[in-house]
């Protein structure tokens, strides 16, 4: 057995990874193993899940010894973890970041491991830091944080007056033509779609073309960017959309193309797993996560007496990271 005390270079890292940055010569093979039968201790308590450690606490690690100096020092690579976010723009108030796929931005029933605010709470050392909007887990893209209360305060009446547009790009099967021609905020002509939106008591969301009582009015705006010609199943297009809204309900642009039969591919729920299936990622596996990224935010101008005068007229975008096997696609 050995044991280490976590170091601040080790602090905020799975036990794993920091055991083998403390006992180079140890195989995370046989760490694995070892949470499996609850071989280590942090604090003194058993733990059988790659959990995270921090800083002061004390780890203990029941194997022979030879195992800490019997390790392969000749591993195969691994892959390269994706990092969970990259900042893209921060002024004194404000943090733009890219968040990766498959992290919540918060905290949540049933939810494991750590969430994106938590991350980067711990990242700056600013307890105060908070979401000043959020996307869905399986959605990367961009998320806009509040370093203090007042400037989550002046971040919220962005939304809440319309001064701050949200885009999205996604890949749907089909080409979609529905809907009236507008031109937008920056004369990018697109075209406008509405519907009728239900969300259920269980979290379900239904969409529908005519007003049902409880329903919420939706609105979206889109272009087609590009069309991958007859790729998807049954000889379908494939196409990339860049959509923007103009309301903001939950799980919109994915309930509403699907209801318009154009349903965004990954989407396990308002998509067809069947359909889902037919294409690979670009590692050679399933698809993961639904083709969905929030790519731009742009600013109106905003008054003189709101924190975030200075980002008046501002745009902030990303390139989506699509995870499809589609020839020429992140070209």
């Amino acid at each position: 057995m050995k044991k280490f005390i976590v170091e601040e270079a080790q602090s905020g890292k799975h036990v794993v990874k920091a055991s083998c940055e403390v006992f180079s010569r140890l195989d995370p093979t046989k760490l694995f193993k070892a949470l499996k039968h609850k071989d280590i201790r942090i604090d003194g308590k058993k733990i059988s899940s790659d959990v995270t450690v921090y800083a002061g606490q004390n780890v203990e690690i029941w194997l022979p010894d030879e195992a800490f100096s019997s390790g392969n020092t000749n591993k195969v690579p691994q892959t390269p973890k994706v990092p969970d976010y990259k900042v893209v723009a921060q002024t004194d108030d404000l943090l733009i970041v890219n968040k990766r796929q498959g992290i919540a931005v918060h905290g949540g029933k049933g939810m494991t491991g750590d969430c994106l605010i938590d991350i980067i709470r711990k990242d700056t050392r600013n307890p105060e830091m908070d979401l000043c909007h959020r996307i869905d887990m399986n959605t990367g893209g961009l998320v806009m944080l509040a370093k203090s209360k007042t400037a989550l305060e002046d971040a919220i009446a962005l939304f809440k007056d319309n001064l701050l547009i949200k885009r999205y790009r996604c890949l749907v099967l089909g080409k979609p033509n529905e809907g009236e021609p507008c031109i937008c905020e920056d004369e990018t002509v697109m075209k406008e779609v509405s519907a009728f939106l239900e969300k259920t008591t269980s979290g379900s969301v239904f969409i529908h073309d005519e007003e049902r009582q409880g329903d919420l009015p939706i609105t979206s705006r889109y272009r087609v960017v590009r069309t991958f010609d007859k790729i998807g199943p049954d000889g379908i297009d494939v196409s990339e959309l860049e959509v923007e809204l103009v309301t903001g309900r939950t799980h919109q642009i994915r309930a509403q193309f699907a209801h318009m039969g154009y349903p965004i591919i990954g989407d396990g729920n308002y998509g067809r797993n069947k359909q889902n299936l037919f294409f690979k990622s670009n590692d050679g596996g399933k698809v993961k996560f639904q083709q969905l990224f929030a790519t731009t935010l742009l600013l109106r101008k905003i008054p003189k007496n709101n924190k975030h005068h200075e980002l008046s007229g501002r745009k902030f975008s990303i390139i989506p990271n699509y995870d499809v096997a589609i020839k020429g696609l992140n070209n």
